[in-house]
């Protein structure tokens, strides 16, 4: 089978990466020309790409992006084609694409897991669309993830990323919190960690991006944040969530708290640095 892979970024390279090794005809395209993933033949226009591909998977970063480059390869592609978003936006704009490309089978499937699960293979795929078109996509997404969970009909991939990161970004400000306090009462991060990590305070923001450096050793803070999933396209994923939310008049407190302090922290210095790096704008000297 064919593959167009469009957006060769931090995540989507990795991702056609894994599906060449797997043994599939993959072409890329890329307006950044240095975005390149070796052994990848790059088409010189997305509408390129797409012509003859089987299946087209994109990796783009907001909806306006999807939807214009829906607009531009739709036409080219051949009947029956597999349409494949992985990029994380509005749930009104991922069922937007649906539509352009009807007539072909069309799902939305944002992932979860960062630049190092899309690298190992291990992302968590979360997919909206008809139950044919995810039969179609399975073997694909099982090549680059690890975890694939059919949410719904279009959009229901989307809903649930934006509620998970919803989670995820609550949650590491709690963490952050959590060792900002335990400084100041005396604790070390390492003390609070071992108790943490094997008690009712266990989670993923603390056991696998921990914000602090030392007790996590392949976390970003051991970085001094660089890498891993970046603070701007968490504020992204709030924003996203809260569109939704008002849209839907539910009320997440905690949610839209979280983008506050997001928004703050992206605005200040913070928009390339991982999104665990919050922590620097909650404690007076940073991490210790």
């Amino acid at each position: 089978m064919s593959v167009a892979f469009l957006g060769l970024g931090n995540m989507g390279g990795p991702m056609a990466a894994n599906l060449l090794a797997a043994g599939e005809k993959v072409t890329g395209y890329d307006p950044n020309p240095t975005a390149r993933v070796e052994g990848i033949a790059v088409a010189d226009s997305a509408a390129a790409a797409v012509k003859g591909a089987d299946v087209v998977i994109t990796m783009l970063p907001s909806g306006r992006h999807v939807l214009d480059c829906y607009r531009e390869i739709v036409p080219a592609a051949a009947p029956g084609t597999l349409f494949l978003d992985c990029s994380t936006i509005e749930v009104t704009d991922a069922r937007a694409a649906a539509e352009l490309a009807a007539g072909h089978l069309a799902l939305d499937a944002p992932v979860s897991g960062g630049v190092v699960g899309a690298t190992a293979a291990t992302l968590t795929f979360m997919v909206g669309g008809p139950s044919e078109a995810f039969i179609a996509a399975e073997p694909y997404l099982k090549t680059m993830g690890k975890k694939i969970v059919h949410c719904g009909e279009t959009g229901a991939g989307q809903a649930a990323k934006i509620c998970n990161n919803m989670i995820l970004g609550v949650s590491m400000i709690a963490v952050s919190e959590a060792f900002a306090l335990g400084r100041s009462l005396g604790l070390t991060d390492q003390a609070l960690f071992d108790v943490a990590s094997t008690a009712s305070g266990q989670c993923w923001a603390l056991t696998t991006n921990c914000p602090v450096p030392g007790p996590v050793p392949t976390s970003p803070a051991n970085r001094d944040y660089t890498g891993g999933f970046a603070s701007s396209l968490m504020l992204k994923d709030l924003r996203l969530a809260q569109a939704a939310a008002q849209a839907g008049g539910v009320p997440t407190a905690l949610g839209a708290h979280a983008e506050e302090l997001y928004a703050a922290f992206v605005e200040q210095d913070g928009s390339g640095r991982d999104f665990s790096a919050i922590i620097t704008s909650l404690t007076k000297d940073g991490p210790a």
